[in-house]
């Protein structure tokens, strides 16, 4: 049973915007943290954001500061990705990942619920 859904992805040019959504399945309860994450081919998967559910706060990775914003619609039980001023090296499969409580936001291997990904390509 799928729990997280992603979409949005898609092909852009250098400095274009994507908008990227990730539905929380209604079965599921709410997790303390829900990140963005992203794995280039022959890469590791790492984090991008992340918002700790209960306060809303948010947290990037220094290579998107200033450029994506993570957010969260309760009422929609979806949250949100929006990434302007991409670049080449932002191009990657997405995932959206849940997890409790503990440990840094930016651990993928915490993360014990994943979507399936979306596909981002930005071109130059």
């Amino acid at each position: 049973q799928v729990q997280l859904v992603e979409s949005g992805g898609g092909s852009v040019q250098a400095g274009g915007s994507l908008k990227l959504s990730c539905t929380v399945s209604r079965y599921i309860r709410v997790r303390a943290w829900m990140g963005w994450f992203r794995q280039a081919p022959g890469k590791e998967r790492e984090g991008v954001a992340a918002i700790y559910t209960a306060s809303g706060n948010q947290y990037y990775a220094d290579s998107v500061k200033g450029r994506f914003t993570i957010s969260q619609d309760n009422a929609k039980n979806t949250v949100y990705l929006e990434m302007n001023g991409l670049k080449p090296e932002d191009t990657g499969m997405y995932y959206c990942g849940a997890k409790g409580p503990l440990y840094y936001w930016y651990e993928s291997s915490r993360y014990d619920t994943w979507g399936r990904g979306t596909q981002v390509t930005v071109s130059s």
